[in-house]
């Protein structure tokens, strides 16, 4: 038996590849929609992709397994767990297995067995592993979103981010249930999940990519509780904030992805098309560092900087999906990356791009702050300062006289905000800060600051307080 392990940095997202070595098949769980990483890995070590599954209609990344199906032909193995509601509606294609618990297949030598895992979604399941060559034991279990380093699958991403009302207590109290069958289950297996820290479908999610079923019974809090009531309330509370592309990723997973061969070529358009775009209003965004956005841009553009993990994820909070959107490259040889950065999030609707050069003429600078120079004005002007981090960073700490609005929800909230005083965004890090406060810009707001500094810097010079009621504005 042979696994290889694939990652996602920007979506904290994790896949594997599980091969029989002895008759050369292979399967791949969870893969992400850019396939070329599993068809260079199967190649390189003389396997076949014959076999794509995944545990359940995952709300943060596009899945890959159609596309992945259509490139090798391989067969699809979908959960049918779920209710009416949580069903592939691309199940009746002739190369998709819909299965159940207790149902089992063979890749090669390498049996998988299904086990319904629900509490994280309905339909969820994992897939236990036996190599059958050399045991007749099981070796581990993918786990998909349910068990995670540390931590274990949220249940009120349905109710939260798709908009199914009621539905999160009784995925907590499914997701006990599911707890306490693994407590039955023999100490060694080993545990391959989903995601890991960084992702926004737990609350604590581990760095370290694989771990033990015994270590998480001794060391992951969801393993000691007993009592139902009291692990639903610890899973509910302090649950992230769902990015709002959720909801658009399960749509698209449930309905099934198109393949990206199928998606348009985007054009390289010029700056006159360019004004043209933001003259009527369409959404653009440029992807250059903040230094370079700060410096010279053009006016009506939102900076999502490409050089930063978190990138993908704020995208996805900010995009209209029903509405064309228009990018402004870091490089002129970014293309194929950035396309498919986007694509990984549905962000198919991409009929342009822009290089570099279009801001040869007719820019502007974003100003910037430091927290020392902010101190210093503070008390004689007319200045806003909003904080655009999550929740539990404001309650954490903020400056004192703060308005909070996490940056996913900004666009949502733009008339609350006051046009005849100076806003000076600020964050953890002048990351998502120089975001909102191009945002704001391009909005018509005419005096926006973006404190380039971070925690260390303003907590320094600015007062601040916590452990206090959040005044928190959310969508």
């Amino acid at each position: 038996m042979l696994l290889r392990y694939f990652y996602d940095e920007k979506l904290a997202q994790a896949s594997y590849l599980v091969g029989c070595v002895a008759t050369g098949e292979a399967m791949v769980v969870d893969p992400a929609r850019n396939i070329l990483p599993y068809l260079r890995a199967a190649e390189k070590e003389g396997l076949r992709i014959t076999h794509v599954t995944e545990t359940h209609i995952h709300a943060d990344f596009v899945s890959g397994s159609r596309e992945l199906a259509a490139v090798t032909g391989a067969t699809i193995y979908l959960s049918d767990m779920g209710d009416a509601n949580w069903k592939y509606a691309f199940a009746d294609e002739p190369n998709v297995i819909l299965v159940r618990e207790g149902d089992s297949w063979m890749v090669g030598n390498i049996k998988v067995e299904v086990l319904h895992t629900p509490g994280h979604t309905p339909e969820h399941i994992s897939f236990m592993i036996t190599d059958t060559a050399g045991a007749d034991k099981p070796m581990g279990v993918f786990t998909g979103d349910f068990l995670f380093v540390g931590d274990v699958g949220r249940p009120d991403l349905l109710e939260e981010a798709a908009g199914y009302k009621g539905t999160k207590e009784v995925g907590a109290r499914q997701q006990f249930h599911t707890v306490q069958r693994f407590k039955a289950l023999p100490d060694y297996l080993q545990i391959w999940p989903g995601h890991g820290a960084g992702s926004a479908c737990g609350k604590a999610l581990g760095a370290i990519p694989s771990t033990t079923l015994g270590y998480e019974k001794l060391f992951n809090p969801a393993f000691r509780f007993e009592d139902e009531d009291a692990f639903v309330a610890w899973l509910l509370e302090g649950q992230p904030e769902p990015p709002k592309y959720f909801a658009q990723m399960k749509k698209i997973n449930k309905l099934g992805p198109p393949l990206t061969t199928s998606l348009p070529t985007p054009v390289n358009y010029d700056r006159a098309t360019l004004d043209a775009i933001i003259e009527d209003g369409g959404q653009v965004f440029d992807l250059r560092n903040r230094g370079q956005f700060a410096a010279a841009h053009v006016p009506g553009t939102v900076n999502v900087p490409a050089d930063n993990n978190s990138f993908v994820t704020y995208m996805g909070w900010l995009v209209d999906y029903e509405r064309p959107v228009y990018i402004l490259l870091p490089s002129v040889d970014s293309e194929r990356q950035i396309l498919t950065d986007l694509r990984s999030i549905g962000v198919d609707y991409v009929p342009g791009y822009f290089t570099p050069d279009v801001l040869a003429h007719r820019t502007q600078a974003l100003p910037v702050i430091t927290a020392r120079e902010l101190a210093k004005r503070l008390p004689q002007n007319n200045i806003l300062i909003l904080d655009v981090r999550n929740k539990a960073e404001y309650a954490e700490r903020h400056i004192v006289g703060a308005r909070h609005i996490p940056l996913g929800y900004l666009p949502d909230q733009l008339e609350t905000l006051p046009r005849d005083r100076t806003i000076v965004t600020h964050c953890a890090t002048g990351y998502r800060s120089q975001i909102a406060a191009s945002l704001l810009e391009a909005a018509g707001f005419e005096n926006v600051i973006a404190l380039n500094e971070g925690t260390e810097c303003w907590s320094k010079f600015l007062p601040t307080e916590s452990g206090v009621r959040m005044e928190t504005v959310t969508a």
